[in-house]
């Protein structure tokens, strides 16, 4: 068994949440004062890449500690292996008592179809895949059915109902379920499941837990109960990052999107009116002010339980939002930043310094190797991050780049859709691959992120850049070679 003294770890994790959407990132707008001050007791993480920018293999890089091009859900529908091994499986099998609320992700579950359950070491497990998924062990419609049967009703006026799973990617705005009372909302149910685990007597007597709570904000459809879109002033908020005529130097498929989101699945920014998008941008804000709010109940929870200086609490998402930048709106295979880079934050009293601002460019497959390292947990061999805290040692080693990889990942697109991004130093190249990977027309994009933080300027083709084009391409080569999963033993010569 691990020892007493283990750090608790609790990890509150958002859906589709860009870098750029907290004060403490700099956000004016943002009315995020329970992170903020997280922020303020910990480390802000400025440079946080995920390894997909869809939700499955995103997240299953986090559970295994590998490239999306390693561990085999490539794509959402896709499930993880059953040899995978899962890094809550680990934290198990060394004591730690484990729990998941909210949204999985790990295997297909369309329509109302029930997540398969993985070999995940959770002791609690209350999955529901978002609001309005209809499989019978969706835990929150459970819930609000038994607590909140009027809203139920209302939302589902009929159990016969044909599925409505698809509802959220065809609206331009809120569904009934986005503005619920906040006492029946999800991320409301997502913060009364997460204090009942952190208060949970049912634990040893110094056992430590993990616990990652999924809120399934601010990922579309875009809404929130009306105390929440009151803190936000559409009008304030700055519009897309945008220039004109700015697509037709960038990938062709990426009029695509703006024409039609999710491949043609969804509305495109195209359809939308200025003021559309600027509710849009308004509610995502507010979605995220709840989130700040239902975190602060779960952080004053801990606090009270006197958990709270032996506990390693981390905020992030498993990747952004384009909201209307570039007249992009939602995501897919483009690798902006407001897709690829997420907010990251870690307090851990005595361990990590408060108030820290670490510039240093790091990626989402890093926080497996963090916690593995925290637990002192051992018993996996695959894990291809690093251990976020070496960059808290006097002389981190670290690398300078990091790689996130779209191959159709998203809603499939006809042909399939596959691109991979480098960012390196102040650099970043993105490759949109053609045959024989697909019979799309091979494109690509470079960015100089220190002159063009909003990625407007494409350098790829410029005759003066076709130097560091080059120089960036044998880089993302080097870097493919370095992050093949060779985690299987060599025991002998031959």
């Amino acid at each position: 068994m691990i020892k007493p003294s283990a750090p608790n770890i609790l990890m509150l994790c958002t859906d589709q949440q860009r870098f750029d959407t907290l004060g403490c990132y700099g956000n004016l707008h943002a009315h995020t004062p329970n992170l903020d001050r997280l922020a303020e007791q910990g480390a802000v993480f400025k440079n946080c890449y995920v390894q997909n920018t869809i939700c499955s293999p995103s997240r299953a890089s986090l559970f295994t500690g590998m490239y999306a091009r390693n561990h085999g859900l490539w794509a959402n529908g896709v499930a993880l292996p059953d040899h995978r091994k899962m890094f809550t499986r680990v934290l198990a099998d060394a004591g730690y008592d484990c729990g998941m609320i909210g949204k999985q992700h790990l295997s297909a579950c369309e329509g109302w179809q029930t997540e398969k359950r993985l070999d995940d070491g959770f002791r609690v497990f209350e999955w529901a895949h978002d609001p309005i998924h209809r499989s019978p062990q969706n835990a929150y419609l459970r819930w609000l059915k038994k607590n909140h049967p009027d809203v139920y009703t209302s939302v589902f006026p009929s159990e016969g109902d044909p599925d409505n799973a698809e509802a959220g990617n065809k609206s331009r705005g809120a569904t009934p379920m986005n503005v619920v009372p906040v006492e029946a909302h999800f991320s409301h149910w997502v913060a009364e499941r997460a204090i009942a685990f952190v208060e949970d007597d049912a634990r040893e007597e110094d056992q430590p837990f993990f616990l990652i709570a999924n809120f399934f904000d601010p990922h579309h459809p875009f809404g929130a109960p009306e105390e929440f879109r009151k803190l936000i002033d559409a009008d304030a908020i700055p519009l897309p990052a945008r220039a004109e005529g700015e697509l037709a130097t960038k990938p062709e498929v990426q009029g695509q999107y703006s024409a039609k989101s999710y491949g043609g699945h969804a509305p495109g920014f195209q359809e939308y009116a200025t003021e559309e998008i600027k509710e849009v941008r308004a509610a995502y804000y507010a979605m995220i002010a709840m989130v700040d709010w239902e975190v602060g109940r779960i952080l004053d929870a801990l606090e009270a339980s006197g958990q709270a200086d032996n506990t390693l609490v981390v905020f992030t998402s498993d990747h952004g939002e384009m909201l209307g930048d570039h007249d992009i709106m939602l995501k897919g295979p483009m690798m902006y930043d407001a897709c690829t880079r997420v907010p990251l934050i870690l307090r851990w009293p005595g361990q990590v310094p408060a108030g820290e601002n670490v510039d240093n460019i790091v990626q989402w497959i890093d926080l497996t190797a963090t916690y593995l390292d925290a637990s002192k947990a051992k018993g996996t061999t695959s894990a291809q991050g690093a251990s976020l805290m070496g960059l808290f040692s006097d002389a981190p080693d670290w690398r300078d780049w990091a790689l996130c990889e779209y191959r159709d990942s998203g809603h499939q697109a006809t042909p399939p859709v596959h691109t991979t991004m480098l960012r390196y130093e102040q650099w970043k190249l993105v490759i949109w691959h053609g045959p024989p990977a697909t019979a799309r027309v091979m494109d690509g994009e470079l960015y100089d992120l220190n002159a063009d933080p909003d990625e407007l300027v494409n350098l790829y083709h410029m005759p003066e850049h076709r130097d560091l084009r080059e120089r960036m391409k044998d880089q993302l080569l080097n870097v493919l070679d370095h992050t093949e999963d060779r985690s299987q033993p060599r025991v002998s010569n031959w």
